[in-house]
């Protein structure tokens, strides 16, 4: 078996492709965190009799288009900063902002991935109107988010009524099986490739940006939670909710860090409604003096939050580790205890960063080990999954699961779960063709 890389410049190329079912694992712009790219050939382990496919479609032809209603409709190799500057010049906005803006959108699809503004405008899968993908036979096939799921299997329903649970978060650990697109969304390319797709967009208002200074969340996090409770009722001004602790600043250059060894807390604010919040909100705050609160430009926004996982990715590179991270969403009734989990994580003497979508109760907690450490980060990592299963949470809310976050997702899926699973590999990927190392591959 030998691995083969493909890049795909035309669809013409990438059905004939298809119609060859061969083995192949499908990327566009190498930005997961859940997929370490420098060692596939490790990974992707093959049993098969065919030989391997590493197949790129960052090259395939890019459009997009806003129709009258403000939905974009792209094709192709778009990436959400293009899209951005796109729906710009047209006076519209994404509703979903990920901190890579370099990533795919198809691929964002496919991995049902979020983001900052998630905290106003809701997941990815509820910001797509239809798409079309390309299924194992070539064929171009569209699919609505107003048409039901149509699956014959026993599994169907007792699995929908296990996600039920899972409603109100971002991404449950298992996708959602309810609407005819959900075939594709949180799928991770194991049933088609997504080829096209209309999303939801909004209009593009000025926002003020400010940031919070707190003392380190592992001393007190009090004043962290009065400001989570308070944005809560203010979702349709306030966009975005984050979190940056004082360890990531270490990772930061000089001229991006913020505060002096301390926790800071962004808020996106749409500008027209900045005085009420101001005076209801931030003013409002008892653990949190207002001399503590400051604007700050947009671009340096996005330059400090995008700068931490970017450097976090280097870092774990330089280390020649693969990252430890979690992606964990918990109820609000379980938020305190997330935290809590993680400031006893702390403790084992190992380097460590916690930042993301604070407002979504949605944090990423990443430990910065030497090799000589990555297992003790390990043993952890696996105790705070055993307590999420137990809080009903969502242990990987945001990046998909892909590769490295397998062997941590099998205890959160049942026989329903798999039972469904299987019969969906078996009718819409019957060559077992598309990544078939995925989460959704069932053991022989």
């Amino acid at each position: 078996m030998a691995f083969i890389s493909k890049i795909f410049y035309s669809k013409v190329d990438l059905v004939s492709h298809l119609r060859a079912h061969q083995a192949s694992f499908y990327f566009a712009s190498k930005t997961s965190t859940v997929i370490p790219y420098d060692k596939l050939d490790s990974l992707l382990l093959w049993n098969g009799p065919a030989d391997y496919y590493l197949c790129d479609l960052s090259k395939l032809p890019a459009h997009m288009e806003l129709r009258p209603n403000g939905n974009l409709v792209l094709q192709g190799a778009v990436s959400w900063e293009d899209a951005k500057k796109f729906l710009r010049s047209k006076g519209r906005n994404l509703k979903t902002s990920p901190t890579e803006q370099l990533a795919m959108i198809t691929a964002g699809i496919a991995t049902s991935c979020t983001g900052e503004r998630c905290f106003a405008f809701g997941n990815m899968r509820s910001q797509v109107v239809q798409l079309k993908y390309l299924n194992f036979q070539g064929e171009e096939i569209q699919l609505k988010r107003d048409e039901d799921l149509k699956v014959s299997s026993p599994f169907l329903k007792p699995y929908q009524d296990d996600f039920t649970s899972y409603q109100k978060f971002k991404n449950a650990p298992y996708p959602r099986f309810e609407k005819a697109i959900d075939l594709m969304i949180g799928t991770e390319g194991q049933l088609g490739i997504v080829t096209e797709v209309e999303i939801e967009t909004t209009e593009n208002t000025d926002m003020t940006y400010v940031f919070l200074l707190l003392p380190k969340w592992e001393n007190d996090f009090t004043p962290h939670m009065e400001i989570y409770n308070a944005v809560q009722s203010h979702r349709d001004v306030i966009f975005s909710c984050e979190l940056l602790d004082s360890n990531c600043m270490n990772y930061l250059k000089p001229d991006e860090k913020l505060g002096d060894n301390q926790d800071v807390i962004f808020l996106e604010i749409k500008s027209s409604a900045f005085e009420d919040i101001y005076a209801q909100v931030l003013c409002d705050l008892k653990l949190t003096t207002i001399d503590n609160v400051f604007e700050i430009a947009e671009n340096k926004f996005h330059q400090v939050r995008a700068g931490v996982p970017r450097a976090i990715f280097e870092v774990n590179s330089q280390m020649g580790v693969v990252k430890i991270g979690t992606d964990v969403q918990v109820g609000p009734e379980n938020f305190q205890e997330l935290i809590k989990f993680y400031r006893e994580a702390s403790k084992i003497g190992v380097r460590y960063c916690l930042f993301g979508h604070f407002g979504d109760a949605h944090l990423h907690y990443n430990y910065m080990p030497s090799k000589s450490e990555s297992s003790r980060c390990q043993d952890e990592i696996i105790k705070l999954y055993e307590k999420v299963l137990g809080w009903k949470g969502s242990p990987f809310a945001e990046h998909g699961i892909g590769l490295i976050k397998q062997k941590h997702i099998k205890k959160f899926h049942g026989k329903n779960q798999l039972g469904l699973f299987s019969d969906l590999k078996h009718i819409h990927d019957p060559h077992n063709q598309f990544f078939p190392q995925g989460f959704m591959h069932i053991e022989s």
